[in-house]
């Protein structure tokens, strides 16, 4: 229907690597045949190590869950992309395994896609290093948080690492965060309720407001 695919251009362009690019961009996205769409349902494996494809996807409804083996590294949500480290390469493997969380649709786009785009639109191409490098310092956060040692130390970095507004709205239970930190569980909560004593933060159900950023940094 027109109504649907004037909303699903309006979401592409708000999409990072659409950024500041012509409209003709994002129309041509949809329109070229090579364009992949796709749905997941709930526990479906949309990429794993050994299934994948050379492609650049974005999830355009739902919630997409990446793993490194049992890590869980981030929750993928309408607009964002994925499957980056498919490209540009030959290796013959995938860095982690992405999961459908709910029911979902996602846009595949195949590297030749995106090689012509960069060429053609050259903000694709600065839009494209840009998130890359971003994706570079998500992951050194992830590093600093899994090698910070303490439970209080790693939930310092994770806050720091992820704070948005004055505080970090979490993705999963407070249990989850544990596994994510590799902590267990009483660790973690022993961490909460100090860091709340000395007053650097608020903790109500998944919501943690950031009250004293040096007293983490200090951590």
């Amino acid at each position: 229907m027109a109504g649907d695919e004037e909303a699903l251009k309006g979401l592409l362009a708000d999409t990072f690597l659409f950024r500041g690019v012509p409209e003709e961009a994002v129309e041509a996205a949809l329109s070229d045949r090579r364009t992949i769409r796709q749905r997941a349902e709930k526990g479906d494996v949309i990429y794993d190590p050994r299934h994948f494809q050379r492609c650049l996807g974005v999830v355009l409804e739902g919630a997409v869950q990446v793993n490194k083996g049992t890590l869980i590294m981030s929750v993928l949500r309408q607009g964002d992309l994925f499957g980056a480290a498919a490209l540009f390469h030959q290796r013959p493997d995938y860095a982690t395994t992405l999961t459908a969380r709910s029911r979902c649709r996602l846009l595949l786009f195949p590297q030749p896609l995106i090689e012509e785009w960069m060429e053609r639109w050259p903000r694709v191409g600065r839009n494209y290093v840009t998130y890359l490098s971003q994706r570079i310092w998500f992951l050194s956060g992830k590093i600093d948080a899994l090698t910070a040692g303490t439970a209080g130390r790693k939930l310092a970095q994770y806050l720091l690492a992820h704070e948005e507004d004055g505080g970090v709205e979490l993705d999963c239970s407070v249990t989850g965060l544990a596994g994510r930190l590799g902590v267990s569980r009483a660790s973690l909560y022993r961490a909460l309720d100090d860091l709340q004593a000395q007053g650097a933060i608020s903790h109500r159900g998944r919501t943690i407001g950031i009250l004293d950023q040096k007293i983490l940094e200090d951590l």
